[in-house]
């Protein structure tokens, strides 16, 4: 091999490299600004209304489970009923109600320094912590789906990756898929999707009164 031809060699390398890094770059920026987009529709609203699929699956430990449910949003505020448990956020104060056992707790959280994905930060979580990469784009029933794939920077987070289905019409979220590095895989899946629904002012209020042979569990 002439000198020549090697150096001809490394430029061509060097150009293949330099160009791969920009388009991953540029592919990067453009999933943290479709996120932006999402996060920016969604504090338009006034509040949210949203019926859901969960699903968690992992097969090493002998899980497949499968529930629907559905959570009304406003701020940091929620109502979540799932699997037959209602869970009120009232801004301050959790309140979980467990019709079956006749039991409600009570405790105080603070949903903004908790690293609990909580219904309030479903919308939100990925806005820090997490490299970005524009994935594969489906059809949905006639949607159109950009998936973007985020990787925790922390190595420290047990997650090891997760999906985001983004419908490019509406920029709403269709879709959660999330894979943590014990093996399980957590699918949530937006089935309706409301906006400024017309909400009493004391939806997200918690009403002992309505509970009159329940045990209360004050947790603190």
């Amino acid at each position: 091999m002439t000198f020549k031809m090697y150096r001809n060699i490394r430029l061509a390398l060097l150009f293949v490299l330099t160009f791969g890094l920009s388009v991953n770059a540029q592919n990067s920026q453009k999933a943290k600004d479709l996120l932006d987009q999402v996060s920016t529709k969604i504090r338009s609203y006034d509040n949210i209304v949203i019926d859901f699929k969960y699903t968690i699956f992992n097969p090493s430990d002998n899980i497949n489970q499968e529930s629907k449910g559905n959570v009304a949003l406003k701020g940091d505020k929620y109502v979540l009923n799932v699997m037959g448990i209602t869970r009120i956020y009232d801004g301050s104060r959790v309140y979980n109600i467990v019709p079956e056992d006749e039991e409600i707790s009570i405790s105080t959280f603070d949903d903004q320094k908790s690293d609990e994905l909580t219904p309030a930060k479903m919308f939100t979580f990925f806005n820090s912590g997490y490299k970005y990469y524009w994935d594969i784009t489906q059809n949905v029933k006639g949607r159109k789906i950009q998936y973007i794939k985020l990787k925790p920077t922390e190595a420290s987070n047990p997650t090891k990756e997760v999906l985001i289905g983004i419908d490019l019409q509406t920029k709403h979220i269709y879709n959660l898929i999330k894979m943590d590095k014990n093996g399980t895989k957590t699918t949530f899946t937006i089935n309706s999707f409301k906006t400024n629904q017309p909400l009493s002012k004391n939806h997200f209020t918690f009403t002992e009164s309505k509970y009159p042979n329940y045990y209360i569990n004050r947790l603190d």
